[in-house]
């Protein structure tokens, strides 16, 4: 072999490796690029979250203070903190009847694990479900759109609850209960609610939103139809600035304490493949009369 044989194989060759090299450094480059985050920072020895070591944060950060800090970046003052545990505590059960709760109790007697009773459950926090606190947060910020536009409250209120209704139906979410005429959980809140907005924690926006759609739906329905948990929960998020999804993900959140409570309880009577409901329950039949195949 010649030498300018030699010396064309060893520049192909070179750049060959160069190639793979700078293939090598793409691949490294995009997978760098698809995996960065500015939540958590971890190296050997160190966790950093949002750029606090977690050890400081550790016994100073109360749990809701952390569910801020991991979902907006900063850490809440002390009142914002305790508004936004205040509905998480609200929202954490509402009894062996609610979906998720059943479910999870249903899943746990047919033999399954905690982390797949709940899984199954929290799955079930859907639109119908779940979604009410998004969905209210969203008609909120829909009117409160509107009065920025030059809309009175009023006049904005009762434009956007027509808007929704065309979109959605005539349910409303956030406003009347199927089980409690009052509910007992909504007062306690508006009572946090209006002490914040008297000290300026929050300027009571929505809050005024939502009373305004109270108003509206009592003298259109001549009775009264008070916010429920969803509805207040949702003025609660919206005041603190979180997203509407992120409205029903902290919901989740919230609604997972209750769901493990009762996927414990059902675990713990040693029950399995029998479910929560009694085996002679009643039940409504609609389908045809016995038949036959030999009669088709």
């Amino acid at each position: 072999m010649t030498n300018d044989a030699n010396n064309t194989n060893n520049t192909n060759n070179a750049n060959n490796a160069n190639n793979a090299n700078n293939a090598n450094a793409d691949l490294a480059a995009l997978c760098a690029d698809y995996w960065r985050t500015s939540i958590i920072d971890i190296h050997p020895g160190s966790i950093a979250v949002r750029g606090y070591p977690i050890q400081e944060l550790i016994g100073r950060v109360s749990f809701p203070q952390m569910i801020w800090l991991m979902l907006r970046g900063e850490l809440p003052g002390d009142d914002e903190a305790a508004l936004l545990e205040a509905a998480l505590v609200a929202s954490v059960d509402h009894g062996p009847h609610a979906p998720s709760i059943a479910i999870s109790r249903m899943a746990t007697s047919c033999g399954l694990p905690l982390n797949g009773a709940m899984a199954s459950a929290l799955n079930a926090l859907d639109d119908v479900h779940g979604g009410a606190g998004q969905q209210a947060v969203e008609l909120y910020a829909s009117i409160g759109a509107r009065i920025d536009a030059g809309a009175g409250l009023d006049e904005a209120v009762e434009a956007g609850v027509d808007a929704f209704i065309a979109a959605h139906g005539k349910y409303l979410p956030g406003f009347g209960h199927r089980f409690h005429p009052v509910d007992p959980r909504a007062g306690r809140l508006l009572e946090m609610v209006d002490a914040r907005v008297e000290s300026g924690v929050i300027n009571g926006r929505y809050a005024l939103i939502a009373r305004g759609i109270e108003a509206l739906l009592k003298a259109r329905k001549d009775k009264p139809v008070p916010m429920n948990i969803d509805g207040v929960t949702a003025v609660i998020y919206a005041e603190l600035g979180f997203a509407p999804e992120l409205a029903r993900g902290v919901f989740c959140l919230s609604r997972a304490v209750g769901i493990l409570a009762h996927a414990w309880e059902q675990r713990g009577r040693g029950e399995r493949n029998k479910g929560p409901i009694p085996r002679q329950m009643a039940y409504a039949y609609t389908g045809p009369a016995q038949r036959h195949l030999e009669d088709a």
